[in-house]
């Protein structure tokens, strides 16, 4: 991910470069991007997005000029390879967050301008957005040039697939970085562009922290004196709860506009004379001294596919700090296979080293480095001194190695051992792997009825992802079974700031052993996750459902403290209208019904992860996401080129894939079983090759060029394939003149 981020930031500086060929008139000059300090070098991420940007894709340098004030440039020989990105102009901004639960849905508006292509020339242009805590891409609409795109989620089957031309039209430059292409826009064109995404909401001392990446560089401001520039911010707090919010901070002059149980809205409008150079950052509190719940309820909306009604149960921590957490006896199960060498393997120890520093005095701990074998740091529990703990990161410093395969039962068997004679504290298994293996189905199995067989205090397990190659539907369902918390991390550079923050979760329970007697009224019923997970002081407990028949007025949450001593809270049932139950739930939902459908082998799970994905436009596992133009919208073509071929212009009128939209997976064994590295950039797919290859010959004809030659040559034996290129290449130079004239410089 780095070199990618490397990649993505040079590109950018060298579009910035060419981009000083744009006359700005005497005004002023296109801005530059700010130098780095004397002695010191730009870093990889000092150019990267930190708000939605779009960006013209250049390849040919000749046909950037300012579309308005035409200039005197000298010709500019040769492509750019690869291409280059300017970054456009922005002419307006807004932004809408509505916080409902735990998650955030942010809508932007924007307004960007080709700035610095030739009125008569077009590029393609980059929508690139960055997203906050587990962002999810909800949709996006374009305008621009009297045509309209928008975003869509389709079933994932062979004959949608045929249909869909698969061109690298979007998908994620990086985890929570979505990218999406406007294709071939005329210089001079404004891009109109509406985008929606979701965020977790991270919680932290009671409150709930949302932050919205609106940090604009100055170069993106547009040519002139006199701009007027425009920003709107929109922030709704809908929690649900009839209880006070307490504003914390904001990072903008947000206006109250009404306030009401449960609720907020804020307003910020201004003109400004230059665009926010910060984040949008808001805190907010529900006011509680001490643990508290309760149960909403709603009615399912007419196009909703599942008719049963809906609940959602919540437990919230609360702001008591003298609320004592369980005491711990940790086992950290660390993959340590050929994959995870390099960065990988030195990111996890320098989180395990963290958490061990976490660890409080009465706590215990071991450390077990599993590939085909096992190394254990100690035959049994050490209680958590600082010596011990000295000794703990030199033993990982040494036994860390990566090599070898996969094995994920043997570990988890030996940690179930190590911690079956624990007394008044929460056994935890925190697993962290790389890799898929077989069987991962009969594990979870095996292990939820070893868990079953221990009782009230079994060992929670957690687990952390690493990579697109493990299976990231059985860790959920593994954490699921063992009651824990799941994550994962796709950047090698996130890993130890993720790790750290699953385990502080993880082991900060303040209620264990949560049981809730709601069902054995109802008549029928389904309730995600399926094993209650306990309370954690670093986040809120959801669990939610859909059910038929009638709760009570008043129900009870049971539980057990850190000093053993029961808890009983009150939850009240809340009926809702106004509350968008449906939409703050839906991811969820798919990810734990994806889980579920997954362990089970069940085609009516997967078929109603597919309505629901459909319905909420979330993308999952069963589902992909397209581009395609709204045809009604567009005006009538008046002249098209004689020399494009029919094939040619039907491919562009098929829906564009927007590619890998759920990022987690089944895993890969393949992949898992030849120690393929964290990170290795995958081979190049036919089609983007084919791409690269096509020039002048596809105004020819598309089923005569060089994208047949290469798949027909990629068939073919080494040797008459060099003849083959040896005799066209002679062949060409006839014809080269007249090829350059004809099509390349367009008569000229």
């Amino acid at each position: 991910m780095a070199e990618d981020d490397e990649m993505f930031s040079r590109a950018v500086e060298n579009g910035l470069k060419l981009a000083k060929r744009v006359y700005a008139g005497k005004d002023r000059q296109f801005a530059a991007p700010p130098r780095p300090a004397a002695g010191m070098e730009r870093s990889a991420d000092s150019l990267l997005p930190t708000a939605p940007m779009v960006y013209a894709v250049i390849s040919d340098p000749a046909i950037v000029d300012n579309p308005d004030i035409p200039s005197y440039q000298p010709h500019v020989y040769g492509r750019c390879d690869p291409p280059v990105l300017i970054p456009l102009q922005m002419g307006e901004i807004g932004l809408e967050v509505d916080c409902l639960l735990d998650t955030a849905f942010v809508a932007v508006r924007g307004r960007w301008r080709v700035h610095c292509v030739m009125r008569n020339k077009s590029c393609d242009c980059r929508l690139v957005v960055p997203m906050g805590e587990k962002g999810s891409v909800l949709g996006v609409e374009v305008e621009v040039g009297g045509r309209s795109y928008y975003t869509q989620v389709i079933e994932l089957e062979d004959h949608n697939m045929e249909n869909t031309y698969k061109n690298e039209g979007g998908g994620f430059l990086k985890p929570q970085m979505f990218f999406l292409t406007i294709p071939q826009v005329n210089g001079g064109s404004d891009i109109s562009v509406r985008l929606r995404w979701s965020q977790k909401l991270i919680y932290s001392e009671g409150h709930f922290i949302v932050t919205i990446p609106f940090n604009f560089p100055e170069y993106i401001t547009p040519f002139g004196k006199i701009f007027l520039k425009r920003e709107k911010i929109h922030l709704n707090i809908n929690t649900g709860i009839e209880k006070e919010v307490m504003v914390q901070k904001t990072s903008h002059p947000l206006k109250e506009k009404s306030r009401q149980a449960g609720k907020l809205r804020f307003l910020y409008e201004a003109n400004v004379e230059s665009w926010s150079n910060r984040d949008f950052e808001f805190s907010f509190g529900i006011y509680s001294n001490d643990i508290f719940g309760g149960i909403l309820l709603k009615s399912p909306t007419t196009h909703d596919t599942d008719q049963r009604d809906m609940f959602c149960l919540y437990l919230f921590p609360g702001s008591n700090q003298k609320r004592k957490a369980f005491k711990n006896e940790v086992v950290f199960l660390v993959d340590v296979s050929g994959s995870m060498h390099g960065k990988p393997i030195e990111n996890v120890k320098s989180a395990i080293a963290a958490s061990l520093l976490e660890l409080k005095p009465g706590d215990r701990f071991d450390i077990i480095a599993f590939s085909d074998e096992l190394r254990s740091f100690s035959s049994c529990l050490e209680p958590v001194t600082e010596d011990v703990i000295e000794n703990a990161i030199k033993w990982m410093d040494t036994n860390f190695t990566a090599e070898g395969g996969t094995d994920i039962m043997h570990p988890v068997n030996e940690a179930i051992g190590l911690l079956s004679s624990t007394e008044n504290s929460i056994p935890q298994i925190f697993l962290i792997t790389d890799g898929a293996v077989d069987g991962e189905q009969n594990i979870c199995h095996t292990i939820r009825t070893h868990l079953t067989k221990k009782g009230s205090l079994s060992p929670r397990i957690s687990t952390f992802g690493i990579g697109s190659y493990c299976n990231h539907y059985f860790l959920k369902m593994l954490a699921s079974i063992g009651r824990g918390q799941y994550a994962a991390a796709y950047d090698a550079d996130s890993i130890a700031n993720d790790m750290q923050k699953w385990f502080h979760r993880a082991s900060s329970t303040v209620v264990a052993n949560i049981t809730v007697d709601i069902f054995s009224e109802l008549d029928d019923f389904e309730v995600y996750p399926i094993h209650v997970p306990d309370l954690s002081a670093q986040c809120p407990l959801i669990i939610s459902g859909r059910y038929h028949g009638k709760f009570q007025e008043t129900l009870q949450a049971k539980g057990i403290l850190a000093d053993m001593n029961d808890i009983v809270i009150d939850l009240k049932v809340q009926g809702t209208k106004d509350f968008p139950l449906e939409k703050a739930l839906a991811k969820q939902h798919i990810d734990l019904l994806t889980a579920q459908a997954w362990l089970s082998e069940s085609k009516q799970l997967e078929e109603k992860v597919t309505k629901l994905s459909i319905q909420s436009s979330i993308p999952s596992e069963y589902t992909c996401m397209v581009l395609q133009t709204d045809s009604e919208k567009q005006e009538t073509v008046k002249q098209v080129k004689k020399k494009l071929s029919r094939k040619r212009t039907s491919r562009n009128n098929l829906p564009i894939l927007v590619r890998g939209m759920a990022i987690v997976g089944f895993g890969d064994i393949t992949a898992t079983m030849e120690n393929c590295r964290f990170g290795d950039p995958k081979e190049p797919e036919t089609h983007a090759v084919i791409n690269k290859a096509v020039g002048c010959c596809n105004r020819i004809a598309y089923c005569c060029c060089c994208a047949c030659c290469i798949r027909c040559c990629s068939k073919m034996n080494d040797q008459f394939v060099i003849v083959l290129t040896q005799l066209c290449a002679s062949l060409s130079c006839l014809a080269c003149s007249e090829c350059c004239t004809e099509f390349c410089c367009d008569g000229e």
